[in-house]
């Protein structure tokens, strides 16, 4: 039995070197990187056990994703095919003025046609807290049948289950997301939310209490936590709000930290501490993934817990 369990697709990121253009490289370094993969990976960090549901193909490329997931102590419990293939995304780093520039290439993954009967369900069913985000149901109708039924079943297991709405409007409009996402929630007990996407899918004006409270009052969820990249996050529990702010910090490769707070807010709720604590928690271990190159947080749960010690105080609770 795993404690965190989560489900979704892992693909080969692309990069040229910094400072010089897709277009232009004759040079790529690969990576593995997915929400939800990288949620999994940061709380492995932290010492959660993990594991990772989804579909590759029998490829030597399916295998590099297997074999990265499980460098980084994740269980990879991965659903083989003959067909499909795995998705790639080429990710080249900004300086300013210049964004960062991203380009998906993830058409025909075996993820997109997984029925719920192909996955073993029992590990579902057997964790404490089990995870799935809003890029998998965008990527087909069967992938959001998949997902809501996976939700379903922890949640008649009584486990806790978590979704981050991870909103990508390069996979679908902000109203399919909206319309998909209603029934999804439902079967959800813990949101994370980046403000934006409180906006921008669900229609809520106002800050990030706002956009917490409006949705908890909606969906009856236990907690929501809202992610204001440089302000830091916040989150509603049981009407009680909890601020963090963030910590200062040189970035390396902003790719992966919102992942990185989620899987270091679920750590910390997995080992027993309060909803504060996770959100300190979150917050730095998104701090130190923005530190290194990759989507995946290998951060260790001794930098992040100096990195809390070191700004305490920086949370508020009222």
């Amino acid at each position: 039995m795993s404690d965190l369990v989560t489900f979704g697709e892992a693909m080969l990121r692309l990069s040229p070197p910094r400072g010089r253009r897709l277009s232009r490289t004759d040079r790529l370094d690969v990576a593995v990187g997915g929400a939800e993969s990288n949620v999994a990976a940061a709380a492995a960090a932290l010492g959660t056990d993990t594991m990772w549901l989804s579909a590759l193909p029998r490829s030597p490329l399916g295998e590099r994703v297997v074999h990265a997931l499980r460098g980084e102590g994740v269980d990879p419990e991965v659903v083989r095919t003959d067909e499909g293939r795995v998705g790639t995304y080429y990710f080249e780093h900004g300086s300013a003025p210049r964004d960062p520039t991203v380009v998906y290439d993830r058409a025909g993954t075996p993820i997109r046609s997984l029925e719920p009967t192909e996955l073993p369900q029992s590990v579902v069913r057997t964790a404490e807290t089990f995870l799935a985000s809003g890029i998998t149901p965008a990527l087909s109708d069967q992938a959001a049948e998949t997902t809501e039924t996976l939700l379903a079943v922890a949640a008649e297991a009584g486990v806790t289950t978590a979704f981050d709405v991870n909103y990508r409007s390069k996979l679908w409009s902000e109203r399919e997301a909206e319309r998909t996402l209603a029934g999804l929630l439902e079967h959800v007990d813990v949101l994370f939310v980046a403000e934006r996407d409180g906006r921008r899918v669900f229609g809520i004006e106002g800050d990030a209490e706002d956009i917490a409270r409006q949705l908890a009052g909606a969906y009856g969820f236990e907690q929501v936590v809202v992610t204001r990249g440089e302000a830091g996050a916040l989150a509603v529990d049981d009407g009680a709000v909890h601020e963090q702010a963030a910590f200062e910090t040189d970035t390396v490769d902003p790719v992966g930290s919102g992942d990185a707070l989620v899987g270091g807010y679920l750590a910390r709720r997995l080992a027993g501490e309060d909803v504060p604590d996770a959100l300190a928690w979150g917050v730095a271990t998104a701090a130190l993934k923005r530190t290194t190159e990759g989507d995946m947080a290998s951060v260790p749960a001794e930098a992040v817990r100096s990195l809390v010690s070191s700004e305490d105080g920086g949370g508020i609770d009222r």
